[in-house]
């Protein structure tokens, strides 16, 4: 195969992998606390010959390559919502969550509690504090979120006010290695143990909206859609060339 097709290969084959990124940023724009993806790319050279079977070296052919992914962990803009149990986190840190996989990380602070009594995430997983999953009882009101995690109530008739627990926040010396398992959700990855976060702060009654910018993310959509549709174009006419050159070969004088 031509050199040119497969340039042309390689780009769509990054592209197909940059538009998977991209659409499914735009599918988390409403989600509360998201953070986007950004798609990392690098030159890889390579040639199909020997330097040492010709009498000049043989050039060099560059190929594009998806190299990874990134996660953008810039802060999202914050939205008041007024609901006692929405919190928002200001800094680098991550709520911590209990699920049957284990200990999962999350920037939506949007929480609820259960029929048992527990604060929950919108997927219905205990959030853990100090001491474990955040439990309330009946008579509790007023349930108050300190900058620095402390729930505290007033609990009973007499109004007295009782400490809960403590949201327990993390952060992770390297972000980049957390993986996204769904549902909001991170894993810690390999080799990448959380340790407490004390410089977040949360603020109550707030929620993290998703840092996706719609607008940059469909232009990126649109720029990726023209990009492989020429590509494509440019392949055809390498394949009709390449065709006809076979054609005009083939065609022996009589």
């Amino acid at each position: 195969m031509q050199n040119t097709l497969l340039v042309g290969l390689s780009k769509q084959m990054v592209l197909e992998r940059q538009m998977d990124v991209v659409a499914n940023n735009i599918a988390n724009v409403g989600t509360t606390g998201y953070k986007a993806d950004r798609s990392l790319f690098q030159e890889y050279l390579a040639s199909n010959a020997h330097e040492d079977n010709f009498v000049s070296p043989d050039r060099r052919i560059s190929f594009v390559q998806d190299r990874a992914t990134i996660h953008d962990f810039s802060q999202g803009p914050s939205q008041e919502t007024k609901n006692p149990l929405d919190v928002a986190i200001d800094g680098a840190g991550f709520l911590v969550v209990q699920t049957p996989g284990g200990e999962r990380y999350t920037r939506d602070g949007n929480l609820q509690i259960n029929n048992q009594g527990q604060l929950v995430n919108s997927s219905g997983f205990p959030v853990l504090g100090d001491s474990g999953p955040i439990v309330f009882q009946q008579t509790d009101k007023e349930i108050s979120i300190a900058a620095d995690g402390n729930v505290t109530v007033l609990e009973g008739i007499g109004r007295i006010d009782s400490v809960r627990g403590k949201l327990r926040m993390v952060s992770f010396a390297q972000a980049q290695r957390l993986l996204k398992e769904g549902s909001n959700l991170y894993a810690a990855g390999e080799a990448n143990a959380p340790a407490p976060d004390t410089k977040s702060q949360l603020r109550q009654g707030f929620i993290e909206k998703s840092n996706v910018n719609s607008v940059t993310e469909m232009s990126r959509m649109i720029e990726i859609t023209r990009t492989y549709t020429q590509i494509a174009a440019l392949l055809q006419q390498q394949s009709d060339l390449h065709k006809s050159a076979i054609d005009k070969l083939a065609d022996v004088p009589a």
